[in-house]
């Protein structure tokens, strides 16, 4: 096995004919333009992280890998974390904002990002963000082939670079991203660095911080409950925020549930009563991390009957508090065409996805069953459980971006969480768990206290001089 790993670090060993990849600034594309005209929407307010945007010389270096030299385009900062790639073609908005990224260094495969801008903090009339996935960039930092530094769609009212800078994130282009993928997926996902204005120094390789060894879901839940209205419906879903999707928010409240979220680690059980249903969302990092949730999810499923749905991290996790296992991928599976295979009724959707962990589904007890399977690797896509109303899914059937073939899912949730509450009203007639307009008026509408500020990121990024 060393003898193995040895050979296969060998195939890359640093010369300078392979590992320092430079690509001449002559050759960057910038292939989109922007009309100079005023389009009414407000330009984004800079924050404290924000610095000016960097053209110097940037590398980017793989732990134990190549280096790859390039150009800079974002912020004037060095950042470090788990070197991740994803195949999506189109929504680096989105990605960028997933809060599943927390930690990582996402590198792009589309060769050119950034020709239609970064659109607005605009919220829709439910005071969610229309075009992100939670307010910030949560990636560590942003590796790409070609930037457009010029952009044009209606929506857009600043650069992909301009953005960068302001979200105090570093990024680098003119790499060969073909290099890198085929790199990462080889020797499997590995710890990285954006390093902007300096030359590479071997001695840096002990710097490198691994995100995993981190409780990245603290960083991203709210730190307090906070409450979105539905104007369409009566009833009321508890949200498990583990790093909650904008869009899945959007999915519940679309769909007539009004929405309280909670922190990862809120004892859930003792509130349960409270509401029609529970949710379990997204999030980065190892769900082992997550033992107080895994706990308290345990207790639910003991204590009652509840409707109980989960995403992404909210699906592993709840393996976990089944009784199941987890284990980490290779090099994950990050993007917006992978076919899922429903075993339930034989049909495959195309689906969004953005994980590094799987459920073993063979530590899957007796009274669950496999719900979807990955048609590209055969893991694990997600569960059910035998004769109670609970499931998760792997993917992401709320895409943003990606296909909605899966959407259907949240529609199969509502209507299990629908039956629970007739089926509690017929027991409790005068039972009503419609959020009281004081609740409403009293908790936070959006999330509290998750924003990436200067105490946050030193675990990944360091600012240069």
């Amino acid at each position: 096995m060393i003898a193995t790993r040895l050979l296969k670090r060998s195939m890359f060993k640093r010369d300078p004919g392979f590992l320092s990849v430079s690509k001449p600034t002559s050759q960057l594309r910038f292939l989109a333009t922007v009309e100079e005209r005023n389009t009414g929407r407000q330009m984004p307010i800079g924050k404290p992280r924000s610095t000016p945007v960097s053209h110097d010389r940037a590398t980017f270096t793989i732990r134990n890998g190549p280096v790859f030299s390039g150009k800079a385009f974002g912020a004037k900062s060095n950042a470090s974390g788990e070197a991740v790639f994803t195949t999506s073609l189109v929504g680096y908005p989105e990605s960028l904002t997933d809060p599943s990224y927390r930690g990582q260094i996402l590198v792009f495969t589309q060769p050119l990002i950034g020709n239609y801008g970064v659109p607005s903090s605009a919220r829709d009339e439910n005071g969610l963000l229309k075009y992100f996935e939670s307010p910030n960039i949560q990636a560590a930092g942003v590796v790409v082939a070609d930037v457009a530094e010029r952009y044009s769609h209606w929506t857009a009212v600043e650069s992909l670079s301009d953005w960068c800078a302001r979200e105090g994130v570093p990024a680098i282009s003119g790499v060969d991203t073909r290099a890198i993928v085929t790199y990462l997926r080889e020797q499997g996902s590995e710890l990285a660095r954006i390093t902007i204005g300096e030359e590479y120094d071997a001695d840096q390789d002990e710097a490198f911080t691994d995100p995993e060894q981190i409780n990245l879901v603290r960083k991203v839940s709210t730190k307090a409950p906070f409450h979105v209205s539905s104007g369409s419906g009566d009833l009321h879903i508890a949200v498990i925020d583990c790093g909650v999707k904008e869009n899945i928010l959007r999915s519940l409240v679309g769909r007539g549930a009004s929405v309280t979220a909670f922190p990862y680690d809120y004892p859930i059980h003792k509130v349960a009563h409270h509401f029609d249903g529970i949710f379990i969302s997204n999030g980065p990092g190892d769900p082992t991390h997550c033992q107080e949730t895994v706990y308290h999810l345990r207790k639910l499923m003991e204590s009652s009957q509840i409707p109980i749905m989960g995403i992404c991290l909210g699906h592993q996790l709840l393996a976990l508090a089944a009784g199941a296992r987890t284990i980490k991928l290779k090099y994950g599976n990050r993007a917006h065409n992978i076919p899922a295979l429903d075993l339930t009724t034989g049909r495959c959707h195309i689906t969004s996805q953005n994980h590094g962990y799987a459920v073993d589904a063979s530590t899957l007890p007796s009274e669950w069953k496999e719900y979807f399977v990955n048609l590209n690797d055969s893991s694990n896509e997600g569960m059910i459980h035998k004769s109670r109303p609970i499931f998760s899914t792997q993917f992401h059937p709320e895409a943003k971006g990606g296909p909605l073939d899966s959407s259907y899912l949240f529609d199969g949730y509502l209507e299990s969480v629908h039956k629970y509450k007739h089926s509690q009203t017929a027991f409790q007639p005068k039972r009503d768990n419609r959020p009281s307009p004081l609740l409403v008026d009293i908790l936070a509408k959006e999330r509290v206290g998750v924003a990436p500020d200067a105490t946050l990121r030193p675990a990944f990024v360091e600012a240069t001089a």
